[in-house]
Formats: C-alpha cells, sequence, structure tokens
C-alpha cells in the first residue's frame, strides 16, 4: 500500500480508506448527533448551541477514565496519589480539547457556518480553560500559560545577527 497525504490508497482502487483523524472525527460526528437527537425534545444540528454542547461534554464524563481529585482529598495536588480514593473519574483535559477540534472541523465540513459553529464558542474555550486549571491543581500539575515574546524590529535584527555569528 502507499501513503499520500495522510490517508492509505488501496493499491488497484479509487477507494481510500479513511485516516485515524477522520474516522474519529465522523465517529464524533455520530455520537453528538445522537446525543442531540436524544434530548427531550431532539434537538437538530441547525438548532444546536454552546450551552448543547457544554450538556455534552458533561454527558461524556460518566465515561471518563482520568481521577480527577475533589479539594477535600488528602490526595488533591498529588500528581500520583499512593492509593485509591472516592473521587470521581472524568474525560482527560486533552481528549476533550481535541474532541472539541475534530467536532468544530465536522460542523463546518457538514455544511455549519464558522460564524454560528457552537465547538468555537467563547464559551467553550473558557470551559477548556477551566477544565485544564482544575485537572491540573487536582493533579498537581502546573500549567503555566507561556508568554508570547515581543520584540521590536531592532530586536529582531539582533536576534538574526546573534544567531548568525553562532552566539
Amino acid at each position: 500500500m502507499s501513503r499520500e497525504r495522510g490517508k492509505e490508497v488501496v493499491e488497484g482502487s479509487s477507494a481510500e480508506t479513511p485516516s485515524r483523524y477522520e474516522s474519529q472525527k465522523r465517529r464524533d460526528w455520530n455520537t453528538f448527533g445522537q446525543y442531540l437527537g436524544n434530548q427531550k425534545p431532539p434537538v437538530s444540528i441547525s438548532q444546536c448551541t454552546s450551552s448543547h454542547v457544554h450538556g455534552f461534554l458533561g454527558y461524556l464524563d460518566q465515561f471518563g477514565k482520568t481521577k480527577v481529585h475533589v479539594q477535600g482529598c488528602i490526595f488533591y495536588g498529588e500528581p500520583e496519589p499512593p492509593a485509591p480514593c472516592a473521587c470521581p473519574l472524568k474525560q482527560a483535559w486533552g481528549s476533550l480539547d481535541a474532541l472539541i477540534g475534530r467536532l468544530r472541523a465536522a460542523y463546518e465540513e457538514n455544511g455549519g457556518s464558522p460564524e454560528t459553529n457552537p465547538f468555537a464558542s467563547d464559551s467553550i474555550r473558557l470551559h477548556l480553560r477551566q477544565v485544564k486549571e482544575v485537572q491540573g491543581k487536582a493533579r498537581g500539575i502546573p500549567y503555566k500559560k507561556k508568554k508570547k515574546k515581543t520584540t521590536t524590529p531592532s530586536q529582531s535584527k539582533k536576534d538574526e545577527d546573534d544567531s548568525s555569528s553562532g552566539i
């Protein structure tokens, strides 16, 4: 088999096997569609809002595998606790972040407008940031925000000169 831009192509056939990412994106999109269809009353994709996305993320937590210690737990803030505890299992922040990225792309690929994309809303971005912070604190993992470098034209010229001279 040969590879072409991340997709496997079956020799002697024009059929393409979707990449792992494309398969996950389709599966996530179908799961979200089922979630909306199971709402009372059912919700269509065109009626979907960020509150439906929040509900979906909450629903997914029941299938999580990441232990997130509550503040009263004796293991709160410990990355590797020595014993089990009764704290809940939740979806890991990284999994949720990747899921939202796939659903954001799927929404637009399925005819949704970027301006109305509920997966790209400010409230979803804020939710993901809060999950990241809470899980980091609960597990003792410091997530530090990267500072953006601000350079002036004279600084960038100096940096170029330094790097070319081996300094």
